[in-house]
């Protein structure tokens, strides 16, 4: 077994007295002594902090860029756009799309951020942040498909830091004012203390909050400043998933992998009109048949009644025939009961469907409801 990664905060982790776990290859800490439950509801109430730094980070940039910003640009977007649904050429500067790496059937080889720089000189360049435990195979991928036109360089010198909840605002404001004029999506680049930040106004937690690269010789510092607000506790990977759980967000490897579909993902909201008219990208022909006839599985929230039904659980009809499986669950502290994200037919997806979830060898009590179990907090333009 190979020797597991460490981030540029895993002496501060340790400091704080964090408890590790194994994740996409790193050393990462899954709780705090506060306890998963406690920071949960910290993030939700007050500023979670969250290292991030196992994701990948990196700049795709074309190989020769002709000096004429918009060209630069359209160029770089049409390059990506031969591997994404998204409308990248429509993107403004100083925005972050989010969208998917697909297979030649239209499954989900990863979910990603696609950003545009928001300097006019940077123009020949997307900022990419894909999954961890996806992030060697992305990386060949684009390298492998975009040769000859642009390079794709992971940012391997970075750490990324998440801070995430009400007071995130007030807490990063009060060291990077420039930060509160962002909205949700929206990107900036700005010095503090003399090292240079990207930020995004995003999260995976639906509550508002940002993203932060920063030098990775510097990330120590950013996160002991902002741990020294009152209204911060650092967060685990725990708490980031009941979080992102109650926010109805998919985790790629278990609510998305190479055989579901952004449509049968629910995500359709990531596609764009012109792409599928379009076409140019891989599995278009799937995404456009089951956009116009329906898929035949469709991504829904549960509550469940009695304990908790965690993956791989069954989903069962009213008549207890199986009809599908939970793909995340477990316990809702903001609302108090066990909620899980499963796949199921179309006829059995409508908010209000009673179904079963297998328990134990027990079929208990579970009704669709609409997601997010818990409403988003994200700060959007007027």
């Amino acid at each position: 077994m190979s020797e597991l990664l460490q981030t540029p905060l895993h002496k501060a982790h340790a400091a704080a007295q964090a408890r590790f776990t194994p994740f996409a290859g790193y050393d990462m800490p899954v709780q705090y002594p506060m306890g998963v439950l406690a920071e949960h509801r910290w993030t939700r109430e007050h500023a979670g902090l969250f290292d991030v730094s196992h994701m990948g980070p990196a700049l795709l940039e074309l190989d020769a860029p002709s000096g004429d910003a918009e060209a630069d640009y359209a160029a770089v977007a049409a390059a990506f756009e031969t591997l994404v649904p998204a409308d990248l050429a429509g993107l403004k500067r100083g925005r972050q799309r989010y969208t998917f790496l697909l297979n030649a059937d239209g499954g989900i080889i990863d979910d990603l951020m696609v950003c545009r720089p928001e300097q006019g000189d940077k123009q020949d360049r997307l900022f990419l942040v894909v999954n961890a435990g996806t992030k060697a195979g992305d990386f060949a991928l684009i390298g492998q498909a975009l040769a000859g036109v642009a390079t794709i360089t992971p940012l391997t010198d970075q750490a990324l830091i998440a801070l995430q909840g009400p007071d995130a605002a007030a807490v990063f404001g009060a060291l990077v004012p420039e930060a509160l004029g962002l909205t949700f999506m929206q990107a900036l680049r700005v010095q503090w203390q003399g090292r240079w930040l990207a930020i995004t106004r995003s999260g995976y937690t639906g509550e508002d909050g940002f993203e932060i690269l920063v030098d990775a010789e510097a990330a120590p510092e950013l996160w002991t400043r902002l741990c020294q607000d009152e209204r911060v506790r650092p967060i685990g990977l725990g708490a980031r998933d009941s979080l992102r759980l109650e926010a109805g967000l998919p985790l790629y490897g278990h609510d998305m992998d190479a055989t579901v579909s952004p449509v049968e993902a629910g995500l359709t909201f990531a596609l764009s009109k012109r792409r599928l008219a379009e076409g140019g990208f891989p599995g278009v022909d799937r995404l456009r048949g089951e956009l116009a006839e329906g898929p035949a599985r469709v991504r829904v929230g549960l509550k469940v009644q009695g304990a908790p039904a965690r993956e791989g659980a069954e989903i069962v009809a009213p008549d207890g025939h199986v009809i599908g499986r939970v793909t995340s669950g477990g316990f809702s502290p903001s609302l108090s009961a066990p909620i899980a994200l499963a796949f199921v037919p179309p006829a059995f997806a409508a908010p209000g469907t009673a179904l079963g979830a297998m328990v134990r060898g027990k079929a208990q009590p579970a009704e669709v409801v609409p997601l997010p179990f818990v409403p988003h907090r994200y700060v959007r333009q007027p």
